[in-house]
């Protein structure tokens, strides 16, 4: 572990302003799970769902706080890999590295193949594949540009979906009250009718849990653009504490209107929760609205995802865990070959999509499903370390503080355990924890065996 904390600057370049930062972390997290896949969440919990929300959505606030912590005191654009390799060794920051890059390299293929088909129901005549191409072209060139224009990108693409969730929110509320034209007061009926408020119990709480928990996965983001801002130290502050209430807010809030407006049973599979409650309350094209907010969605969440993976992989190539040629940077401060590196791996994973949907890619969509709860472990080990070496050190430099330190951490960190443990028991969730942990494994013994040849030589 390195004795001194470092504050040599950031080589790539600025330019990133508060606002786009903020939306950032609500890009890189508003995205299909929340608008379609909240449905089945709805399906195994009930108007429990809510509950489920609030302890998956505390979980990944209390993360985003301890990143908070140290990407404010060291900001960097490996953020919570630099923060690794700095608390536990260069094992920690290679494997913690790679398994985000990974992660975010496949999920990318399922936004772009999800857009795509979006886009080929408003246009049969052009093929997936065209749609994809044309998509990754577009993000690709976003990402190339300077950072400040991919921070404009983004801005406007999230702004979209934050208007689309509070539409929502109004109108859901409206209907609950019985203000809008043509309906009954609904009240609270549907939070303790069919079955009650748990219908399925708990288990069905804790099953709710598993199905949203990784529709948090995104929020890292923002302390890894926080390196490329005017002020990293009080943008990265403001951006996690704005970020995680806010979406603490959209994600439980919409969830209660959901479950209040309808009950829950009147949900169908494969149907957004969002388009029934606007079909049932008279919201004209619903179906067709939700279409676009999800297209967008998607698309945002690919952009975000791009930027994210070009950074990580920038700042192992930065800290030699990466091929050397990926540290040439643009002019305008971008680093170019570390996008297009990024991207060349998106585009292999988005063409297995494609072709072999049901086998090579739902392997390779297996093995990252519970990479981001391995990756909320390490961070929260790394705080523990690192906050003990700040105070000693600089704790001029703890303007953002994890609150309850260490217990907090610690709780945070038996939670994971727990999620992990009833993934095991789960049979839907049980072969993503085995092919992750597999997966993960793999990673950290290439770790291992170059610590051992790098002290050796």
């Amino acid at each position: 572990m390195h004795d001194q904390l470092p504050s040599e600057p950031e080589p790539l370049g600025g330019g990133l302003k508060q606002r786009h930062l903020t939306m950032l972390g609500l890009g890189g997290v508003i995205g299909a799970g929340l608008f379609v896949g909240s449905g089945a969440g709805i399906a195994v919990a009930g108007p429990g769902i809510v509950v489920s929300y609030l302890i998956a959505g505390t979980l990944a606030m209390c993360v985003m706080r301890m990143l908070g912590e140290m990407s404010a005191a060291m900001p960097a654009s490996g953020s919570f890999s630099v923060h690794a390799e700095r608390a536990l060794g260069r094992w920690a920051g290679f494997s913690v590295g790679w398994l985000y890059w990974f992660l975010l390299v496949v999920v990318l293929a399922v936004e772009a193949t999800g857009a795509a088909q979006i886009a080929n129901g408003w246009a049969p005549g052009v093929p997936q594949w065209a749609w994809v191409l044309v998509f990754m072209v577009v993000f690709t060139g976003a990402n190339l540009a300077a950072v400040k224009n991919f921070g404009e990108f983004e801005f406007w693409f999230a702004a979209l979906k934050v208007f689309a969730i509070v539409a929502f929110l109004i109108l859901g509320t409206l209907a609950v009250f019985g203000l809008l034209p043509d309906t009954d007061p609904v009240g609270f009926t549907n939070l303790t009718g069919q079955g009650g408020f748990l219908p399925h119990g708990w288990q069905g709480v804790i099953s709710g849990v598993l199905a949203v928990v990784f529709a948090f996965g995104g929020l890292e983001v923002v302390t890894i653009a926080a390196a490329e801002s005017d002020d990293p130290v009080r943008a990265v502050s403001r951006a996690v504490r704005s970020a995680v209430f806010r979406i603490l807010f959209f994600y439980v809030g919409s969830m209660l209107v959901i479950v209040t407006v309808l009950p829950w049973t009147a949900q169908k599979a494969g149907i957004s929760p969002y388009v029934t409650v606007l079909d049932a309350i008279g919201v004209p094209s619903a179906g067709q609205i939700m279409n676009i907010v999800v297209f967008v969605a998607l698309l945002s969440a690919l952009n975000a995802n791009l930027y994210g993976s070009s950074r990580m992989v920038f700042s192992l190539a930065e800290r030699g865990e990466a091929p050397r040629a990926l540290l040439k940077v643009s002019g305008g401060g971008v680093p170019r070959r570390a996008v297009l590196a990024s991207v060349a791996f998106g585009f292999v994973s988005v063409l297995l999509n494609l072709e072999w949907p049901e086998s090579v890619f739902l392997y390779m969509l297996n093995s990252v499903g519970a990479v981001l709860l391995f990756v909320w472990a390490l961070i929260a080990a790394s705080q523990l370390r690192l906050r003990r070496l700040i105070e000693r050190e600089a704790p001029e430099r703890l303007v953002l503080r994890m609150w309850g330190f260490p217990w907090l951490t610690w709780v945070t960190l038996a939670a994971m355990a727990a999620v992990i443990g009833l993934m095991l028991t789960d049979d839907t969730a049980r072969p993503q924890l085995l092919w992750s942990t597999g997966a993960t494994a793999l990673v950290v013994a290439v770790a291992g065996v170059r610590e051992l040849r790098a002290r050796r030589a």
